[in-house]
């Protein structure tokens, strides 16, 4: 199974960033980890701060990948364009991630533009919230 995991703004970050939220683990790190542990998948990563790069990923990997990883980051609360990328692409296996658990937070993180066109979201476990999703797709 191909799964591209795409992250938006900021997670480049993680590991330094507000690490009482995020945790002092790298993502980078994480995502090494993830990929050896699952080695029989091929996953790829991808990550930027710019949301034209992160739709361009969106409509690169969905024709090809099986299922779609995102954390679209604060995008998550914004962007229109990204959910209509989601939406556009033949991948129909889409699970929104995002480390920390939004709805514990300031009210604007509640509003996703991208979960509508998801299969589901994970969201409150940290890093293992990427796995969460990777188990998921899997069962």
């Amino acid at each position: 199974m191909k799964i591209s995991i795409i992250n938006g703004p900021n997670l480049n970050l993680v590991g330094t960033r507000e690490p009482e939220i995020y945790g002092n683990s790298s993502l980078n790190e994480y995502i090494k980890w993830l990929t050896q542990k699952y080695a029989s998948l091929h996953i790829t990563y991808f990550q930027s701060n710019i949301e034209g790069e992160i739709i361009d990923e969106i409509q690169k990997q969905g024709s090809d990948a099986e299922a779609i990883i995102i954390n679209a980051g604060a995008y998550t609360h914004t962007s229109i364009a990204i959910a209509d990328a989601l939406k556009a692409v033949q991948t129909e296996k889409i699970i929104e991630v995002h480390i920390s658990n939004v709805y514990a937070r300031e009210n604007y993180r509640k509003l996703s533009y991208i979960a509508p066109v998801c299969m589901g979201s994970i969201c409150g476990f940290g890093l293992k919230s990427y796995e969460l999703a990777i188990q998921s797709l899997l069962s």
